[in-house]
């Protein structure tokens, strides 16, 4: 068992980590107590069952690193910053659009909004793959499911998020006799077994024109996905996000017209770079807000 502090920066929102991270009622693989700031978080990390047990303060997080064998520290570390969002500065976003008549009072309400992302990047384009053109719920059951047929349990009892080589050696057959559609499950087998066999790397540090050249020459996997896995896997901060219809029904509300169509959604996010990641975030959490 290993421990790790990381200084978070001043005003950190512990709330966008709750949120993100306990979407699944279940807590099949996550648990997130908000009373006590804690964060417990299963993934199999180069084959070893490891939970991430974060404690947030105001100006720390303290973990704690529970692996069933040796999980790489780098691997721990990469986790970590990912779950934690620190990867996107939200400041320079902030200070772009102080002024912005849209995005100006948005960042004024909620200072500070974090960008949370998938502990791994293999996670949050399964995920984004599981996820696509179906609502929440439904999205959040089949994830779950997904975490069973593939996923291992962690000495403590918790559930964690498999990696590619476990979906790999799934059938067909067991993720659509379990509500998967041919299409998504055929797609999930396809990536995974391409990262499996090295065909296909999902390196952190490549450039974000190489990896959506390679993501969307898999067979199934379109812009949407990509722009989401850049986004919730590697951080990138200039991920637009037209594709998505919250953001575009976002755009809607925030200028008062009918929500946009791709086209223009794309060209109303083109006046934000290099910061469409984070107008993504904010339009998300605008669907939270009152209008006005």
């Amino acid at each position: 068992m290993n421990r790790h502090t990381i200084a978070l920066p001043a005003g950190y929102r512990h709330t966008d980590a709750f949120t993100f991270h306990g979407r699944d009622a279940d807590a099949l693989a996550e648990q997130v107590d908000t009373d006590a700031g804690r964060i417990r978080k299963g993934v199999l990390l180069d084959s070893v069952p490891t939970v991430l047990d974060i404690t947030l303060h105001a100006d720390r997080a303290e973990c704690v690193v529970a692996s069933d064998g040796a999980a790489p520290i780098e691997a721990v570390h990469d986790a970590l910053a990912n779950m934690l969002g620190l990867r996107i500065d939200p400041a320079p976003f902030e200070q772009a659009v102080r002024d912005d008549p849209l995005f100006g009072p948005l960042v004024a309400r909620q200072p500070g909004l974090r960008v949370i992302q998938s502990a791994t990047v293999f996670e949050a384009l399964t995920w984004a793959i599981i996820g696509q053109q179906i609502n929440l719920p439904f999205a959040i059951a089949l994830r779950r499911t997904f975490v069973k047929l593939a996923g291992r349990v962690h000495s403590s009892g918790l559930w964690c998020y498999p990696e590619a080589a476990d979906v790999a050696r799934l059938d067909i057959e067991q993720l659509t006799s379990r509500k998967f559609s041919g299409a998504k499950a055929e797609t999930l087998l396809r990536f995974a077994r391409l990262v499996a066999d090295g065909a296909l790397s999902l390196d952190r540090t490549a450039d974000a024109t190489g990896v959506s050249e390679r993501l969307l020459a898999v067979k199934g996997i379109g812009p949407w996905t990509v722009n989401y896995a850049l986004l919730r896997g590697w951080g990138y901060a200039d991920c637009s996000l037209h594709g998505d219809v919250a953001v575009r029904n976002a755009i809607g509300r925030l200028r008062g017209t009918e929500r946009p169509d791709m086209r223009e959604a794309e060209a109303f996010l083109e006046a934000y770079r290099p910061h469409r990641t984070m107008a993504a975030a904010y339009l998300w959490a605008s669907l939270n807000q009152p209008a006005g």
